[in-house]
């Protein structure tokens, strides 16, 4: 059995993270990197949609989720959530209103690395749509969003999709009134 002193355990500890940060040891670095995500779900708001009611998340909060159920004098309901990235609370920046759009053929995705916080909708299908988005940083750095989905279609007038395991929304997609299809994007956070 080899004993070291402990100067020479201070130099292999060196030596050890130097192979780390070369690059050869790829393993314990790539395990030693992963971040630890956690996603709380959060603030939740119901809007009779019509009313043209702007919902936005509260601060440092995202969009996780939406479900309608009815015409546009049906409840819809947003669910926010927080993000913590190795313990911290992730940063949300302010939001960026979108341009309108006709709802019974809108389509919008956000920027990349950038997720939903908010919606707006007035009147029916041939009403005006507009979304809310923001950049997310933890500890200085932005976070970046990968694996990017669209979720399958599903009539608007009885929905409900929320975002997976480390996921967040970033995108939506409907046509037609509430028979008509309605799809959401979402995207997970990168560790």
């Amino acid at each position: 059995m080899t004993h070291f002193s402990r100067t020479g355990k201070r130099a292999l500890a060196l030596v050890s993270t130097g192979l780390l940060s070369a690059g050869l040891a790829t393993a314990t670095a790539t395990e030693a990197s992963a971040a630890e995500i956690i996603i709380i779900d959060g603030y939740t708001q119901t809007v009779r949609e019509s009313d043209g009611v702007p919902v936005v998340c509260p601060t440092n909060q995202v969009l996780l989720g939406r479900s309608h159920s009815g015409d546009e004098n049906g409840s819809t309901t947003y669910y926010c959530g927080l993000i913590l990235i190795d313990g911290q609370v992730v940063q949300v920046s302010a939001p960026s209103w979108s341009g309108s759009q006709r709802e019974s053929n809108s389509f919008f995705a956000a920027p990349a690395n950038q997720v939903l916080v908010g919606r707006q909708h007035s009147g029916d299908e041939n009403g005006q749509t507009r979304y809310a988005t923001a950049s997310m940083s933890a500890g200085g750095r932005p976070v970046e969003l990968t694996s990017y989905r669209w979720s399958p279609g599903q009539r608007e007038s009885n929905s409900y999709s929320k975002a997976g395991a480390y996921e967040v929304m970033v995108g939506r997609q409907h046509s037609g009134d509430e028979n008509g299809e309605t799809r959401y994007q979402y995207a997970r956070i990168a560790d």
